[in-house]
């Protein structure tokens, strides 16, 4: 058990926490969330060892072997899988032992060498290694290239492949997504699941936390407080609390007024289809725990936009693509060989479309943003703008092109240079810039803070199609819940590209796939993709073990082996069959009782949101109801976590026919 008593600790002469108490179970997954700044990193050192409290204490298992994401990786010619196999170092001591006991001709410690490498699944290893490889991103023969030859983010990948490599009781992951696409999350997730020791994990990705954590802790005030359950639990409980105090609940029911006024606008039109739907229920998700956010530093909201055309852009036959003299991607010459991305993209962008891009990296989703956005030239084939477009495009590489020497305010008064200074001020204030920040230089500033401007500059410019490339990187959960706010409100045109599957329930209502050089409707939402891609990946995996199977059989046993072979996967189909029929049976039972509980806790969730339930008449009644609000979602968990352990046995079942 991990135990945190009294527990203090400053950092120079700014105190991080103060006679703080809590505990982690062995096997409890905890997401660590908190504004910038209030120690979450601090933490993580505490739990290494590399710091130590100024008063009370910190105590872990001794035995315990921790693991975490490593945050330099050197530029070694060592292979990708070597590096991996370098995060087992208790296999690493046994191949040493093993080399050194052989250059002597010590045969009776190679013996034992040999037996410890085998207790060690030494001899699976590299196979372990290469699908964890595989899981987050890399092709097989990316595995055998030198760690020197890969980029930034792609070492940052290596350095977590290498930490889920160790056979660690606690592993540390900070922002662990931040490099990863969507494909690579929802494995990582999956292999999270499964894991058995103690998570502690940093993130600004909601749907991680929620999937992943059953605790969540929160840092605030110098204390840490725990709350069980995952991050969306812990918002409800917490917007339950702040709900109770006076002064917050006017301001919050400012907040949830405006939002259920949008609300009831896109319950009118929306339809039927499945991201429809799945976008109301974020909606109605965020209006519950608004009051969590009525501290949050700022919110902003995207001014009404101009009347805007439609379509408001057409692509026909266009193939998106690179001309290989290119020095970035926004040359727009004609020489030189081409390099095809996408092919055959016929789009026809409508008014009020709300547009999520699907697919892994590299695929091209960026490249046909950059196309849309005008910033790279089509190879082949024809775009019309309607008349009266007005683009706002956020991507990445947009905070380079900010003038390091020059003040939010500077930034704003280049492109409104008929506006009033403090007009511009005013505006600036609602993203958090406010007195001598707004005219301070922006050098010093943070990625996130960075963000905030590019996107403050993009808002003024009042655009009727906006075009946005992973706008919530640099940013922390509390303006990534702001700009979700402000996007779900957007009167306008939406294409966004994102791992952060919150905002992109939130924000969009239909989704398009970029892969394998098309574009496509996809007929879903984000469950139904996340199923797609396990589906793929199992696929995968059954028709190489398929295609090995078949080389060994016609090598070795002949036809006939073959038809023993069908006999034996008969029966054991047959076997299968018999061992899934009553765990199918539990699922759809515990699905029954799920369905019955979210019916009360809708209930339950009417009464708590109702202004007239906060009068002093009815205190008694909002308390036991508040009260019954928690048994019902701890009974949801409980069976949620029943419904998940019942599939994964199913899983396994799978997996023995495999």
């Amino acid at each position: 058990m991990i135990r945190f008593n009294q527990f203090s600790l400053a950092r120079g002469v700014k105190p991080l926490f103060e006679a703080t108490t809590f505990a982690l179970n062995p096997g409890e997954k905890a997401g660590l969330v908190g504004a910038n700044g209030a120690g979450k990193s601090t933490l993580f050192s505490v739990l290494r060892g590399e710091l130590h409290a100024d008063a009370g204490d910190f105590s872990l298992p001794p035995a315990w072997r921790i693991a975490h994401v490593a945050q330099e990786t050197p530029a070694a010619e060592r292979s990708a899988l070597d590096y991996t196999l370098d995060g087992d170092a208790a296999l690493r001591e046994i191949e040493m032992c093993m080399a050194a006991a052989e250059a002597a001709h010590d045969g009776e410690t190679l013996a034992h060498a040999h037996t410890a490498f085998a207790d060690a699944d030494g001899y699976t290893a590299p196979a372990r290694a290469e699908a964890l490889l595989l899981g987050l991103g890399f092709t097989l023969a990316q595995t055998r290239e030198s760690v020197a030859s890969f980029s930034g983010g792609w070492r940052m990948r290596l350095n977590l492949a290498q930490a889920l490599m160790c056979r660690s009781d606690l592993l540390l992951l900070d922002e662990p997504t931040n490099h990863l696409d969507l494909d690579a999350i929802v494995w990582l997730e999956d292999w999270l699941h499964r894991y058995p020791g103690t998570l502690v994990v940093i993130s600004h990705d909601r749907e991680f936390l929620d999937s992943i954590c059953n605790v969540t802790l929160h840092l605030e005030n110098r204390q840490i407080k725990r709350y069980g359950g995952n991050y969306s639990q812990f918002e409800i409980l917490r917007a339950q609390q702040l709900a109770l105090q006076q002064n917050a609940y006017e301001k919050q029911q400012k907040t949830v007024a405006h939002l259920q006024s949008f609300i009831d606008r896109f319950k009118a039109k929306a339809t039927k289809a499945r991201q429809a739907q799945s976008r109301m229920k974020a909606l109605e998700k965020m209006e519950l725990i608004a009051p969590a956010h009525v501290a949050s530093p700022f919110t902003f909201e995207f001014r009404v936009p101009d009347a805007a055309p439609n379509p408001m852009l057409v692509m026909e036959d266009v193939r998106c693509g690179y001309r290989s003299h290119s020095g970035n991607d926004g040359d727009q010459g004609n020489d030189g060989a081409e390099i095809p991305i996408l092919d055959a993209v016929s789009l026809s962008i409508q008014n009020g479309q709300r547009i999520g891009l699907l697919g892994a990296n590299g695929q091209g989703k960026s490249t046909l943003v950059k196309t849309l956005a005008g910033t790279l030239a089509p190879l082949s084939g024809s775009m019309r703008q309607g008349r009266g477009l007005k683009i706002g495009y956020f991507a990445q590489h947009q905070l380079e092109t900010l003038r390091p020497d020059d003040s939010p305010l500077a930034h704003l008064a280049r492109i409104a240079p008929q506006a009033r200074e403090q007009e511009l001020r005013d505006f600036l204030g609602g993203f958090n810039f406010s007195g001598d920040m707004a005219s301070a230089s922006i050098a010093p500033f943070s990625g996130g803070e960075k963000a905030r401007l590019a996107l403050a500059l993009i808002i003024w410019q009042k655009p009727n199609l906006l075009l946005l490339d992973e706008p919530t990187n640099h940013l922390d959960l509390e303006t990534r819940h702001a700009l979700t706010m402000a996007l779900a409100q957007f009167e306008g045109t939406l294409i966004l590209v994102s791992h952060d599957r919150h905002l992109l329930r939130a924000s969009t209502d239909q989704f398009m796939l970029v892969a394998h050089h098309r574009v496509q409707p996809f007929d879903g939402d984000l469950d139904d993709y996340r199923d797609w891609l396990l589906e793929h990946a199992a696929q995968a995996r059954s028709a190489a073990k398929a295609a090995a199977a078949e080389t060994t059989d016609s090598a070795t046993n002949g036809a006939g082996a073959r038809r023993d072979q069908r006999r034996q996967e008969a029966q054991t189909r047959q076997k299968l069959a018999q061992l899934k029929k009553p765990l199918q049976t539990r699922i759809a039972k515990i699905e029954k009782d799920m369905e019955a509980l979210n019916a009360k806790k809708s209930t339950l969730d009417a009464f708590v949101g109702d202004p007239a339930s906060y009068t002093p008449e009815m205190k008694a009644k909002l308390s036991a109801t508040l009260a019954e609000q928690g048994s019902v979602q701890a009974r949801l968990a409980a069976l949620e976590a029943e419904w998940l352990e019942a599939h994964e046995e199913l899983e396994q079942i799978g997996e023995q026919a495999g």
